[in-house]
């Protein structure tokens, strides 16, 4: 019987296995390194390329920005823009938008327990219909919540649930209290919905309120990113060619409002997209590494099999045909490869549980990644195929000829006949080829991470640490804004140790917004005005970051309220506005008109990879905006963490309702981008950039 004869060799395989140990330990630890690398690869690529998104019919999902430009501003859209692109189309069954601009530890909740900051995206009113979310507990929003000044409404995530309210159920319909308002909790998400891995990798999403599409918040200026379904039939190419031209008639209809663009392209591609490339060189480096093991299984089984030739030839002698020899070294092999697999399995595991909880690391769906069935599936495919690969050689010398040819190969002085010999150097020569082919690629990495290492950030992390420093409640008043933030600088500068500290609404390498700014006395044709990101920070800013100052001096605590606006631009904005001229002294018509005060260096805010992009730096003592979020940034003469308490304590004297966030210390760069030509595929994935940025972002 056939099952009896496999069942046969699997018994020997085993009693032959056991005998040599040593071997069979060694040959199962290879196979499992090579196996449990694969594995792991392709639970990445599978969460981010071959499962589909964690929404209702995702394929039928799209993502519309503005204008592929830099800064968010840039790729997100007007509200006005927004409602007349769901009005006017015919493409899509609903358009849903959330507020791009929402701030991380934005929302403070205070009153039960300690006060805490928290993170949440304003979206749409059908935002979760769309994608087919439905609330685990209660309902969605509904009209009158998602009114200008409406009913104040939130849905809970289902971390945050478990995690403050130790999944009550009876939290739905509980007053909370949020930014000094109480806001009734309508609802819970389920665990499976994840906003951040999705829309907002490497960040925590806690809560989620109604935004209205109202007058008031179309004044914002582009603030949207929108989500479409398209309807049955409608592909994504068809429904980008007729938002073209709905864009560019509401463009000509509207000249008061901002230019839409309206590019489109599957929800799918945006997530995962830019992630391909760089899966592609992984999952290449994995497979050379799988060939090298095989290479290697090879040798070793080739040395076995050399050893065992008269063991074969007696076999043959007593009624073996070759396929059976064949195929009892073949199921030997096998059995090496499954047994590693298993060991790569538990590899696999243990890395993916790792991945999926890296948060410094912005990959979308990165969360997801788990060992599923499509992965066991490919573990298995995989061992089998290793094992036929590693064992074909060895197979293949299997005696043919009887017990008298073997005899007489294997007697003329050497352990192997000269066919095995061949074969054995081909696996060597292979081997080393591969192995150079990794060594190169790594060799070139590493230099990439030298060079990135070099790349001038044109800040100093060294020393410096930062803290969110918002008030409990946004001031009335500018005067009463900058009472408090004088008096926590002045305070946090006293301090034994502080070398300089100042205060900005946004860190490099952190959020960007961004400003049309044009030279005073130049004419710019519609939608041509430079833009640039704009920083409003507090005197001191350019000592504590580390920023030098090229020509004229930083904002300082002569600018105040009361004197002439003044504005510091960096190198770039400074060479677009005025290329042959001297910028000092002339002005620039930003939120109002302004004084150039000074030129600083260019400073990386979106990557390490990418040219620096136009900045401009506003004094806050002369913005009427109630900036926020607020950070403090500290250059310390010693160690950031032993001034983390003492900073702490003067927010606790200051103003106890404020929830404080931990202190974060910010360590030199670490970018692991490569800028080598071999390498050319990881320029701008996310994998990369996202990371340099985290190591940045640290501040």
């Amino acid at each position: 019987m056939p099952f009896q004869s496999v069942l046969q060799d699997l018994r020997y395989t085993f009693r032959t296995l056991r005998r040599d140990a040593g071997f069979t330990t060694f040959a199962i630890l290879i196979v499992g390194l090579g196996i449990g690398a694969s594995s792991t690869v392709f639970s990445v690529a599978s969460a981010l390329l071959i499962r589909p998104l964690p929404f209702r019919d995702p394929a039928s999902l799209v993502w519309i920005t503005n204008r592929d430009s830099a800064g968010l501003s840039g790729r997100t859209t007007q509200v006005g823009n927004f409602l007349d692109l769901r009005e006017a189309s015919h493409s899509f069954s609903d358009l849903a938008a959330y507020f791009a601009f929402y701030g991380v530890g934005d929302s403070k909740l205070t009153g039960a327990g300690e006060p805490e900051r928290l993170s949440g995206v304003p979206v749409s009113e059908n935002f979760f219909p769309l994608l087919g979310v439905q609330p685990e507990l209660g309902r969605g929003f509904n009209a009158d919540e998602a009114k200008w000044n409406g009913a104040k409404a939130v849905l809970l995530s289902h971390r945050l649930w478990e995690r403050r309210f130790g999944s009550d159920p009876a939290i739905v319909g509980r007053p909370l209290t949020l930014n000094d308002e109480p806001t009734t909790v309508v609802g819970v998400l389920p665990a499976s919905f994840d906003f951040a891995s999705v829309f907002a990798p490497g960040s925590h999403i806690d809560l989620y309120f109604p935004f209205p599409m109202s007058q008031e918040t179309n004044r914002w200026g582009n603030t949207l990113a929108i989500v479409g379904r398209l309807k049955p039939g409608v592909s994504p190419g068809s429904a980008a060619a007729e938002v073209k031209v709905i864009a560019q008639q509401i463009t000509r209809a509207h000249p008061e409002r901002n230019g839409f663009g309206g590019n489109v392209m599957p929800l799918t591609e945006h997530v995962s997209g830019p992630t391909r490339p760089a899966l592609v060189v992984l999952g290449s480096a994995v497979g050379v590494v799988l060939l090298i093991v095989c290479a290697n299984l090879s040798n070793l089984l080739l040395v076995r099999a050399a050893a065992r030739q008269k063991e074969m030839a007696v076999r043959a002698a007593l009624g073996a045909g070759r396929l059976r020899l064949i195929r009892q070294m073949l199921t030997e092999s096998v059995v090496l490869s499954c047994c590693g697999a298993a060991i790569g399995v538990a590899l696999a595991v243990a890395g993916t549980h790792v991945l999926a909880r890296l948060d410094a690391i912005s990959i979308p769906l990165l969360q997801s990644v788990r060992l599923d069935t499509n992965a066991l599936a490919f573990t298995l495919v995989m061992a089998v195929l290793a094992g036929l690969i590693f064992g074909a050689a060895p197979a293949l010398q299997v005696p043919s000829t009887g017990v008298h040819e073997a005899l007489k190969d294997s007697s003329r002085g050497s352990t192997e006949g000269k066919k095995g010999a061949l074969i054995r150097s081909a696996l060597v020569v292979s081997e080393i080829a591969f192995a150079c082919v990794l060594l190169v690629g790594a060799g070139l990495l590493i230099r990439s991470f030298l060079q990135v290492l070099d790349v001038n950030m044109g800040f100093q992390p060294e020393r410096t640490a930062a803290l969110r420093v918002d008030p409990d409640r946004r001031p009335s008043t500018q005067g009463e804004q900058n009472a408090y933030f004088d008096d926590v600088l002045r305070r946090v500068r006293d301090l034994q140790g502080i070398e300089a500290a100042a205060l900005t609404d946004a860190l490099p390498l952190g959020r960007n917004r961004s400003w049309g700014a044009g030279a005073k006395g130049q004419t710019y044709e519609r939608g041509q005005v430079p833009i640039a990101f704009v920083r409003i920070v507090s005197d001191g800013y350019m000592k504590s970051m580390g920023i030098q100052v090229r020509a004229g001096r930083e904002l300082s605590e002569r600018d105040t309220p009361s004197s002439e606006p003044v504005i510091v631009l960096n190198e770039t904005m400074a060479r677009r506005l005025w290329p042959a001229d001297d910028p000092l002294g002339k002005f620039v018509r930003a939120d109002r008109e302004r004084q150039v005060v000074g030129v600083v260096a260019d400073v990386r805010h979106r990557n390490l990879v990418d040219q620096p992009h136009s900045e401009i730096y506003v004094n806050s003592l002369q913005t009427e905006l109630t900036w926020m979020p607020v950070v403090l940034a500290v250059r310390t003469q010693v160690d950031p963490k032993s001034v983390a308490e003492p900073i702490k304590a003067i927010f606790r004297e200051v103003n106890p309702a404020v929830p404080i966030a931990r202190i974060r210390s910010s360590p030199a760069a670490r970018p692991t981008v490569s800028l080598m030509v071999p390498l050319k595929l990881l320029h701008r994935c996310p994998i990369w950039n996202s990371f340099c940025s985290s190591a940045c972002g640290q501040l």
